[in-house]
């Protein structure tokens, strides 16, 4: 639903939910970001994908659904341009899924970087 408001606010969109309305806030730049990665999700590894990247999450695709609130590790290797840096920077994270949909033919599913290191490379 799109509301504008008078004066000189920008329009905004909102969603209704249950007669009330919320706001999507974003918190951190996103990456659109297509890096292959498997996630460590007990007891298996799960091929995906990354279709965006910020400082303090990622939205994966992959084949299977993930449960909401497991936790995760994975490893992205962030392209040098993006970063600035002379060379590719391996990152280790560890993270929790918020969510899991289906998406056409994929699940996509959003997961928290809850704690993140840079690994030398």
């Amino acid at each position: 639903m799109e509301t504008s408001n008078t004066g000189s606010s920008p329009t905004r969109s909102k969603a209704e939910i249950g007669g009330s309305f919320l706001k999507e806030v974003r918190c951190a730049v996103r990456f659109p970001l297509s890096l292959p990665v498997e996630l460590a999700a007990q007891p298996t590894e799960i091929p995906a994908l990354t279709r965006n990247v910020s400082s303090n999450g990622v939205l994966f695709e992959l084949h299977g659904p993930l449960d909401v609130g497991q936790d995760i590790t994975f490893s992205l290797r962030m392209p040098k341009g993006v970063l600035g840096t002379p060379q590719d920077v391996l990152v280790h994270c560890r993270g929790r899924v918020v969510r899991c949909s289906l998406s056409q033919t994929q699940y996509q599913a959003a997961a928290t970087i809850d704690e993140y290191q840079f690994v030398e490379q």
